[in-house]
């Protein structure tokens, strides 16, 4: 079978790359009828530009022309064969392309689903950042790398997950594809933290997923079998700067040395000079801002960045190019960058209690699984906290 995209882009180089010509594509199988300056509104493209991708495509025997531009047998047979979209619920498909709000009455099963499976995630590690990202949230990350057209038929990397978004990308899929078969899609995931990767491991097999797992420090370069192969990545990185563009870096060396690849940015909420630093980055990077989504991310018990943070869509240009390409030996969690230490109360005996980096408990967590040194009870309240050099 052909490759009309590629074969397309070939005849028409695109300063906006091939995969605006996929979405040109799959625009005319979803939309079929549409005239040439309707489809070039839905794929942001002038119409001049527009037009020589119909005019390639036409030749090409792709799609055709004729009250309006519609797909051909032989192009349909291509969307569903090669991109991955035989088999798919088109109705519940265009209901979220169509509608922000209408996965919460087509996916309510769906987020049940997901609440008993959120709720046997491992503890985070608040040394290396980690915190709890809602089941609502990371159902919207998979939703919104559907929007983009990053999912069906994609390899996925997901540059850390503790949020579970492999899992909610995976079950998505599921529901999109009622019927069993086997699909295009790979979706990897690499992380430090050996407790989360078995548990999506566990939950993948559990619901058929095809989720795979590597176990790496993202300090050191990306595992040589996960680079240049992925169509997006999602990262919610350190909220450092140089945690971010470590991140960033790992996820960039994953990709495919394509233009107009989506990267699925999560990061908190910054100072007007934070942020200045962190677009000077994607400038570096070779990055372009295609959105950001403020409050996108809501987090259980992150009070530091006020339980809220932005999800930043990314895209792929000729300039891309990871800005870290070697080890890294630099502060990289916010822990090592501003180290604090903190005074807790025992609700019940009264004990003052030390956690921190120089502390014998590193983190509230630790004490709450030890409890009190003096009763054990659990509880505790925040006294005091303070840089460790104040």
């Amino acid at each position: 079978m052909k490759n009309y995209i590629a074969d397309t882009y070939k005849q028409v180089r695109l300063q906006e790359g091939q995969r605006v010509i996929e979405q040109f594509l799959l625009a005319c199988y979803f939309h079929p009828g549409l005239p040439t300056k309707e489809l070039a509104r839905k794929v942001l493209l002038p119409v001049p530009v527009a037009t020589a991708i119909k005019k390639e495509l036409i030749k090409a025997g792709a799609i055709q022309q004729g009250s309006g531009v519609r797909c051909t047998a032989e192009g349909e047979a291509f969307i569903e064969q090669k991109l991955g979209y035989g088999g798919l619920d088109r109705e519940l498909y265009e209901k979220l392309m169509g509608d922000d709000e209408a996965w919460k009455t087509e996916l309510a099963d769906l987020k049940a689903e997901m609440e008993t499976i959120f709720a046997g995630r491992p503890q985070v590690d608040v040394q290396i950042d980690q915190s709890k990202c809602t089941v609502e949230t990371s159902l919207r990350r998979a939703i919104l790398c559907l929007r983009h057209q990053s999912l069906v038929g994609k390899k996925i990397l997901c540059v850390g997950d503790d949020d579970l978004v492999s899992i909610s990308l995976g079950l998505l899929l599921k529901r999109l594809f009622p019927e069993k078969q086997q699909r295009p899609e790979q979706i990897d995931v690499v992380d430090i933290d050996e407790r989360f990767l078995q548990y999506i491991t566990d939950v993948s097999k559990q619901n058929a997923l095809s989720v795979a797992c590597h176990q790496a420090d993202l300090r050191q370069p990306l595992p040589k079998k996960l680079q240049g192969g992925y169509d997006c990545f999602f990262t919610d990185p350190p909220y450092t700067l140089q945690g971010m563009a470590l991140f960033l870096s790992r996820g960039i060396s994953g990709l495919q040395k394509q233009k107009g690849l989506s990267i699925f940015l999560s990061f908190a909420h910054k100072s007007p000079d934070f942020t200045l630093n962190m677009q000077r980055e994607f400038v570096l990077a070779g990055l372009t801002v295609q959105e950001v989504l403020s409050h996108f991310n809501e987090y259980e018990a992150a009070q530091m960045i006020g339980n809220k943070g932005q999800m930043i869509v990314l895209t792929t240009t000729e300039l891309t190019t990871p800005t870290i390409k070697h080890p890294f030996l630099k502060s990289l969690y916010t822990g090592e960058e501003t180290p604090s230490k903190r005074e807790y109360l025992c609700k019940r005996c009264k004990r003052s209690i030390q956690v921190g980096a120089q502390a014998k408990i590193v983190t509230i967590e630790q004490l709450k699984k030890r409890g009190c040194p003096r009763c054990k009870h659990q509880s505790f309240e925040l006294l005091s906290r303070r840089r460790a050099q104040d």
